[in-house]
């Protein structure tokens, strides 16, 4: 949980220029890649990091963000995908700026129940790292480079 608004700003331009640093590798050719039929593919975990935020700062968090296009409808644009990242990562460091360190403690209703906003924003995190993770693995699958978001990749010992 975060108790001060600088430790998620911190975190968050690392984890979010990390999830960029994946989306931008996608191409247009790879976002059907799953792991099998059936499966999450590249296409919809990027939308789902891009429009997720709607629901965990927006709905969950209680703090207004631009909606950045429909959950349910995947572009077929790697583009698209990344740009709409880009924006709403940018609109979520301004937004949590803007917060005071006591807001972070403000118990709002949640899944479980009440729940600090910090650690709303602690499982927003978590959950982006979850699916960036996945992406990594799809990356690879499809014969893209896999960036090095936590540290040296295969990729990189060429």
């Amino acid at each position: 949980m975060y108790r001060v608004v600088s430790d998620f700003t911190s975190e968050w331009a690392h984890a979010s220029n990390g999830t960029q640093a994946v989306l931008d590798v996608l191409t247009d050719e790879t976002l059907n890649q799953a792991i099998e039929e059936g499966h999450n593919t590249l296409g919809w975990l990027g939308w789902h990091l891009a429009t997720c935020p709607m629901f965990f700062i927006g709905k969950a968090a209680g703090i207004a963000l631009t909606p950045n296009g429909n959950p349910q409808e995947v572009p077929t644009s790697a583009k698209t995908i990344a740009d709409a990242y880009k924006a709403i990562a940018a609109e979520i460091s301004e937004k949590v700026a803007a917060l005071s360190d006591e807001d972070l403690l403000e118990e709002l209703p949640f899944i479980q129940g009440p729940t600090p906003r910090g650690a709303i924003l602690r499982m927003f995190i978590d959950h982006q790292t979850h699916h960036r993770g996945q992406m990594t693995v799809l990356l690879r699958q499809a014969g893209l480079e896999v960036p090095p978001v936590m540290g040296p990749t295969k990729e990189m010992q060429k």
